[in-house]
């Protein structure tokens, strides 16, 4: 059925990303054009199981959940995380290892991922399938703030980490295994897409337009007055230096967010693609598609 009403539920992550991007629209400071947003902070996974249980008009999720609910959901042209240097890293507690034997040649390892329809996993499994296939390590996922804790405690061999981690991993005594980010950019030659705006598919053509006005603005509004979101990213981050919180900000929020554009389109026409060649996707399922005015 066709959503009319101007209540939206709404959902995004409590990544610094985020909670810059939608200060505007959480504190009230652009106009939300006639729309009730009812907004909800998550973690990636939960956002991504939201959508799967149609909890949400609009919400943020990675885009191998975009991916899987092609046929259900729409990529709003503002609000994404994409570009060049922002992948996740493959960690370890040990150092000495190399992209091309890190798993092989440690037998049964034990890999965490923040989440089954995480991107971070996507691409682990793209990168390692073969080590998986082979039971040479074992895939088990956790919330992405608990994977260094669980690295560092010995508990995990290897660790994808994602968000304000990226930043923090060396001072926690952990190694580099491989960003996988670089390697999807070496055997790409596109931006990395790791998470977008999707909104369903039923929302009326008018209500669609307006909700992508008002994330845009909000957007334009985080980059004019940089300060002022800070303790907006202070209430819900996991590192609190302001620092990171701003280098997190100029890794993640960038033009491809205000605007996806047509670099930003390919790349999910790219990853559709490898979507389907990981059987992720079926080849009959409509592949991303974002929305248009």
């Amino acid at each position: 059925m066709m959503q009319t009403s101007n209540k939206i539920r709404m959902a995004i992550s409590t990544c610094p990303n985020d909670t810059f991007a939608f200060h505007g629209i959480l504190n009230g400071k652009v106009d939300l054009l006639g729309l009730d947003f009812q907004i909800e902070l998550l973690d990636i996974q939960q956002l991504n199981e939201g959508l799967f249980q149609d909890r949400f008009e609009v919400a943020k999720a990675s885009f191998h959940a975009a991916a899987i609910l092609s046929d259900r959901t729409l990529v709003l042209p503002s609000g994404s995380a994409l570009g060049f240097g922002v992948g996740p890293l493959l960690l370890s507690a040990n150092e000495g290892t190399s992209p091309d034997d890190a798993l092989a040649n440690s037998g049964c390892s034990r890999t965490l991922c923040p989440g089954e329809f995480t991107t971070a996993a996507m691409l682990f499994q793209l990168f390692y399938g073969e080590a998986i296939a082979l039971k040479k390590t074992e895939v088990e996922h956790q919330v992405f703030s608990d994977i260094m804790p669980s690295l560092t405690g010995g508990s995990a061999d290897f660790g994808v980490c994602i968000h304000e981690g990226r930043f923090t991993w060396a001072e926690e005594g952990l190694f580099l295994v491989e960003d996988l980010g670089t390697r999807w950019e070496v055997e790409t030659g596109v931006p990395l897409p790791l998470g977008g705006i999707l909104a369903r598919r039923d929302l009326n053509k008018e209500t669609l337009a307006r909700i992508q006005r008002v994330i845009r603005s909000s957007i334009v509004y985080g980059l004019e007055h940089r300060d002022e979101t800070l303790p907006t990213m202070r209430k819900f981050a996991q590192e609190f230096d302001d620092e990171v919180l701003m280098a997190h900000v100029e890794l993640y929020v960038n033009d491809w967010t205000v605007e996806l554009g047509e670099e930003g389109r390919h790349a999910l026409s790219v990853l559709s693609q490898k979507a389907i060649e990981q059987r992720i996707m079926s080849p009959s399922q409509p592949a991303i598609e974002v929305y248009q005015a």
